[in-house]
């Protein structure tokens, strides 16, 4: 007995409910905008900015950036790759809370409570509506957020080089990389002498710190590896070099700003 128009039209709209389940699959995994579910909590000391001894390594520099809107992270801290990276984080509670949230910096790591974030005491209060909800959130302690990855901007600030206050040419040299932009991973770092252009691929001692012996001579061009959550790649060379005379503890403007 053939299929009747009933049955076909049933076949018809399983098969079309499946399809639309499966796109709303896949774009729900593949979807790098959509916010996240987690916890946060905030800095237990008095503080109102961040810590100047964080994981990352920027030192007293990392409890002021992005205005003290800064952050521990856990499993975000990725073996340091994270340092630098810029998140929107909100609460849920809308008894207290904004849509807007706050957006934050990694600059250490930890966690407390299952969290993702212990953020800076200032920035758990921007969560907040008003001041009265703010004080509520800080007795609170922990809270239900939500995040996602934000590109970082830095208005009239390029990506500068901090020497480490250790460093000694020509025999070490370390830094760390100040106001990364955009929305991608520092992944690498290539230090070349600029005048024969040959390269020398730096280690990433812990956090945002990078270091290599016996140090490139000359005038250097650096050249840094931004890489995306889907993979993708970009080699990125600053305008300015780094000049023969560096000094340890100095720092050098890169007169970059990247947008990736």
């Amino acid at each position: 007995m053939a299929p009747s128009f009933k049955s076909q039209s049933l076949t018809l709209l399983s098969f079309a409910s499946l399809l639309i389940m499966q796109t709303l699959a896949a774009e729900a995994a593949t979807c790098t905008d959509c916010f996240i579910n987690s916890r946060a909590a905030h800095y237990p000391n008095s503080d109102e900015q961040g810590t100047d001894s964080g994981a990352c390594g920027f030192g007293s520099f990392g409890a002021t950036l992005n205005g003290g809107d800064v952050s521990a992270a856990s499993d975000l801290y990725r073996g340091g790759v994270g340092c630098g990276a810029c998140y929107q984080v909100r609460c849920t509670s809308s008894k207290y809370c904004t849509d807007k949230g706050v957006t934050v910096v990694v600059t250490d790591q930890g966690s407390s409570h299952d969290t993702d974030f212990i953020l800076s005491r200032q920035a758990f209060g921007r969560m907040a509506q008003n001041a009265d909800a703010a004080a509520s959130l800080l007795a609170l302690g922990v809270i239900d957020v939500e995040y996602r990855r934000v590109s970082c901007s830095y208005p009239n600030k390029n990506i500068t080089i901090k020497m480490d206050e250790n460093s000694n040419p020509p025999h070490y040299l370390a830094f760390v990389i100040w106001y990364q932009q955009g929305k991608q991973d520092i992944t690498a770092v290539q230090l070349c002498e600029t005048h024969n252009f040959v390269c020398k691929l730096l280690d990433r001692s812990y956090g945002a710190v990078w270091t290599t012996t016996s140090p490139p001579s000359g005038p250097l061009t650096l050249r840094m590896l931004f890489t995306g959550e889907d993979g993708e790649e970009n080699w990125v060379v600053p305008v300015n070099n780094i000049p023969q005379d560096w000094k340890a503890g100095e720092t050098y403007d890169t007169g970059l700003q990247v947008n990736v």
